[in-house]
């Protein structure tokens, strides 16, 4: 291995997520500088650097050096010192107090800010602000490549160094030396690979309960991650075991039976819970509690009759034409009728079956009857359209129970519950367990609660089947839309979307959108049987033939059912923004440029940003110097730092679990065989009820006939059913 000293000259390219570096440093005397390759983080220009690493030669580029590892090499002269910090790298130390700084403390300068940066108070000009101030932008500086070399060190990857910062922030080195498995129990992410791999480093014995008990926690949370509430005892034991086995041969002196005293412990100390009544399910200690809460309230509510006055038929009728100018159809009316004398209620139908209509005249019942209703849906784009549709308030769930981010709770509760008499909650198929908990259990145990939605499109993104257990429970009543509306059978999308649902051929038309200046119909299928003729005729249908009917970019949405692959949304977002978007400079990160323009979604709910899950937007603004990106969230600017830039994606394309809740005017859909792990009908039925005015499948027939064959809905482990009905 050979060592180099040099200074950084210039940062040519670094990923802000994983942070390998392209850089040019200038050593010894030499007047040409080199080129360095590698994984660095917290360096800046004007550093000296120490690397260690060896030649090699690019096929475009030439000689390069790849770094294995690096140091910083902070100057030890009190010349140096002062150099350093005159230099702004440290920001908050301009060239006076840099030299009040070094004249203090000399050649410890460096020790006493990053040791005991209370002393800066003895600096005449430095108070508790300025010193904290120092503190902070020092440890900015250096923290990352604190972590960073610590990872390099024990041989673990650089890539969750970003998300390990983010989590544990300035306590990251402190929590990876004496409590690595708590990586396992918090960043998923990582995992307990990356966990296992420090914690072993460090000399933790293969056997270690604590080992055992992090695997078991890191694979409920992956099962969670799945979509279960619960696995079996014997298969998590078993997936513990072969976890633990295939790390090279990491398994030495760990059987089946301390894996169960592991269980056990756990179970003891209430970090999970084995099911009492048959000792065969394991949750975690708070999916067990949901969901067993969620049946409780429930039930608790079901077994209070509806108090109050009950309008008749003919007053229903009057109400609706006169508040909504609708005519009630039987099938709307019987419904309605019926879900009055409810507590607890579902409303389920396809699309054009008059869910919406069905909403917006109950609306206008309670209203009449003098009672509180509250609108609420899973996400802020479902809530929208709800508010759009009702022309009423709809807020998230989210920020109805009021979650406050600080310590991950909600202030609607059950001391503290809603003051409501009627809860109405839309898209109620996509609201998980967890969710639906702290929903019921800040209800007054005297309203009314009706969940709307349809259970044939996917699932929640959280674990658990909520709205199919409550259904299938048949305990809650539950009415079934069935009647396509008149204006609905004059829509192609409707009719095909039903057509889908029941296993039967769409009818489509083949030609291609706009071609020979003839009016857009409403649903196409364009065949291509080759996923880059499928990319290629994505990017010129959204560059050219529909955006003169739809010229804004939320208005048309490219779907896929998977992220990899040719017709997978990487590749997508790519292509669509090489046509789309002609800003040539951006910011990177974890493989894509952001520019401004860019259609982008947030990944992950983020609530002191007040951003969710799923939340699509433009980027305003890109400040490099600063290293933020700005994003305009319907008229409201949201920041993210280069750190936070893995919450964002390119939205160009996204996957279709990811459209749920949301609806656009025009919906173009990949469909390829590559894409056959998720090509299912409920996936195509999802895909297709998110557009408005127009859909375009495009690819092959043969993708087309496996998605509408494959009506097998992934098996998910759930108890709700169960509780209900004991």
């Amino acid at each position: 291995m050979i060592t180099l000293k040099g200074s950084l000259k210039k940062i040519t390219y670094q990923n802000s997520d994983n942070y390998y570096t392209v850089a040019r440093i200038k050593v010894g005397k030499t007047n040409d500088l080199i080129t360095i390759v590698g994984h660095m983080a917290g360096v800046v220009e004007g550093e000296t650097l120490e690397l260690k690493g060896n030649w090699v030669t690019h096929q475009k580029y030439g000689d390069q050096f790849k770094i294995e590892s690096f140091n910083i090499l902070l100057p030890a002269t009190t010349a140096g010192i002062k150099a350093y910090l005159e230099s702004g790298i440290i920001k908050g130390i301009g060239k006076d107090l840099a030299n009040a700084i070094v004249k203090r403390f000399e050649e410890k300068t460096f020790d006493i800010i990053e040791n005991e940066p209370i002393r800066l108070k003895e600096v005449n000009g430095i108070g508790n602000t300025k010193a904290k101030i120092i503190e902070k932008a020092w440890n900015k500086h250096h923290s990352v490549r604190r972590v960073m070399q610590f990872l390099q060190d024990r041989g673990v990857s650089v890539f969750h160094a970003s998300k390990i910062l983010i989590f544990y922030g300035s306590d990251a080195l402190k929590t990876m030396k004496h409590e690595p498995y708590a990586l396992a129990r918090d960043i998923p992410e990582a995992g307990f690979i990356v966990a296992d791999t420090i914690a072993l480093n460090q000399g933790i014995a293969k056997d270690d309960p604590e080992r055992i008990k992090a695997c078991l926690i890191y694979l409920l949370l992956s099962f969670e991650k799945d979509g279960h509430v619960f696995v079996f005892k014997e298969a998590l034991i078993e997936k513990c075991f072969q976890t633990i086995g295939t790390r090279s041969g990491l398994s030495d002196g760990v059987d089946h039976d301390k894996i169960e005293e592991a269980l056990l412990a756990l179970n003891k100390s209430k970090e999970l819970v084995i099911d009492e009544r048959e000792k065969t399910s394991v949750y975690l200690n708070r999916l067990y509690m949901a969901e067993k809460g969620i049946a409780l309230r429930i039930k608790a509510m079901l077994s209070l009759p509806v108090s109050g006055n009950i309008i008749d038929d003919d007053e229903i009728i009057e109400e609706v034409a006169s508040r909504l100018a609708i005519e009630l159809s039987l099938n709307q009316l019987e419904v309605i009728t019926n879900a009055l004398k409810q507590r607890v209620v579902v409303i389920t139908g396809g699309p054009g079956t008059g869910k919406t209509t069905l909403v917006r005249a109950l609306c206008a019942i309670f209203k009449k009857m003098k009672r509180k209703v509250v609108l609420g849906a899973p996400t802020g784009r479902a809530a929208r359209r709800l508010s759009e549709v009702t022309g009423q308030k709809a807020k998230t769930l989210h920020k109805l129970l009021e979650y406050d981010p600080d310590d991950n709770s909600f202030r609607k509760n059950h001391s503290n519950p809603f003051d409501l008499d009627v809860f109405i909650v839309d898209e109620a198929s996509m609201v998980d367990t967890m969710l639906m908990y702290h929903l019921v259990a800040a209800l007054p145990v005297t309203s009314v609660l009706m969940l709307v939605g349809d259970t044939f499109q996917l699932p929640s993104v959280g674990p658990g089947n909520v709205l199919s257990d409550i259904i299938n429970s048949r305990v809650v009543k539950t009415f079934y839309l069935t009647e396509i509306f008149r204006q609905a059978k004059e829509s192609p999308i409707i009719m095909n979307a039903h057509a889908i649902r029941n296993g039967e051929m769409p009818e489509l038309l083949n030609e291609s959108p706009n071609e020979n200046n003839q009016a857009l119909s409403e649903f196409y299928f364009l065949e291509n049987n080759l996923p880059e003729k499928v990319v290629e005729t994505i990017s010129l249908l959204c560059s050219k033939r529909i955006k003169q009917a739809f010229p804004h970019i939320d208005e048309i949405q490219v779907l896929t059912p998977m992220h990899k692959g040719e017709a997978g949304t990487i590749n997508l977002n790519q292509k669509l923004q090489q046509v789309l978007n002609k800003n040539t400079t951006g910011i990177e990160s974890h493989g894509f440029i952001f520019k401004v323009g860019d259609k982008v979604m947030h990944l992950k709910n983020n609530y002191e940003k007040d951003v969710f899950n799923g939340d699509i937007g433009i980027v305003y603004e890109i400040d490099k110097t600063e290293g933020i990106v700005s994003v305009d969230y319907y008229g409201t600017i949201v920041d993210y730092e280069v750190l936070e830039l893995d919450q964002l994606t390119l939205a160009y394309t996204i996957s279709v679990h990811k459209s749920q809740g949301s609806e656009y005017s025009a919906v173009v859909i990949a469909l390829t065989t590559n894409h056959f792990p998720l090509l299912q009908r409920n996936l195509l039925y999802t895909a297709i009820t998110r557009a408005k005015h127009l859909v375009i499948l495009v690819g092959s027939k043969k993708a087309l006939t496996m998605a509408l064959n494959n009506n097998k809905i992934d098996l998910r482990l759930s108890t709700l059913a169960t509780w209900l009905k004991e």
